[in-house]
């Protein structure tokens, strides 16, 4: 079973970025250059980050092309209609069988991507951190980021010293999916994660039309876009609703 590796925010000036999530509490690293054109700076979690990225060097940046994936203009692309959460990312130790098992049952795949960029641990020290990543879309979601990352260098996004934050957060505790096709990711989602569904939350809400999958770092939660409507409107169901992604 998979986990949430990390989410990628994006918007468009990244030492913005940088300085609203220090001014809310969260330790933040330093900034990190892509070879395609995108830079970032992470804020670690235990066993999973939130990934603050923008468009830093929009010549660098690959097209899509057939059977390949552009991680880089998808969020270019993103950040023309808006800013925010623009990606899921799960973890995978192997990101190769992931895409040929995806494949398989009948998934959208692309080819694998490998890459890597220098980062500067707490010490100062400069290192390579290097990564493997295999995307898959599905048709009824095309603006669902989603791919599996593979870490080689896994230490890097463990640090104690950027674990530790003044708001006390310490983990991604459920990631919400809203959209009018939302309710068809059901089954795409449990062969992508390995999880199964666990339907009505309690602890989240008392609508069965909301549901939950448990993966073994948090959990994602979808539902259409009428429904979280019908949960707003509900002021019982906002108590229940009304909790940080984030603990």
């Amino acid at each position: 079973m998979k986990g949430i590796n990390h989410l990628v925010l994006a918007g468009h000036d990244l030492e913005a970025m940088r300085s609203q999530y220090a001014g809310l509490g969260f330790t933040v690293t330093p900034r990190g250059q892509h070879p395609f054109g995108t830079g970032n700076s992470l804020i670690q979690l235990n066993g999973s980050y939130l990934e603050l990225l923008a468009v830093t060097a929009p010549q660098d940046i690959p097209e899509h092309r057939a059977g390949h994936f552009s991680f880089a203009a998808f969020n270019r692309d993103y950040l023309a209609r808006h800013e925010g959460f623009s990606m899921l990312v799960l973890d995978t130790p192997d990101a190769r069988a992931d895409g040929k098992a995806w494949r398989a049952a009948g998934l959208q795949t692309y080819e694998p991507f490998d890459f890597s960029r220098t980062a500067r641990l707490a010490d100062g020290q400069e290192i390579t951190v290097s990564f493997s990543l295999a995307f898959v879309s599905h048709p009824a979601a095309p603006r669902l980021g989603l791919f599996a990352c593979q870490h080689h260098t896994p230490g890097y996004f463990a640090q104690p010293r950027y674990m530790q934050h003044g708001n006390g957060a310490t983990a991604v505790a459920d990631v919400w999916i809203v959209g009018d096709t939302a309710p068809d990711l059901a089954g795409f989602m449990q062969t992508i994660t390995g999880a199964k569904a666990t339907g009505e939350d309690p602890a989240i809400s008392d609508d069965p039309s909301v549901t939950t999958l448990q993966t073994r770092i948090g959990a994602i939660v979808w539902l259409a876009r009428r429904h979280l409507r019908a949960l707003s409107a509900s002021p019982r169901r906002i108590r229940k609703t009304d909790r940080t992604s984030l603990r």
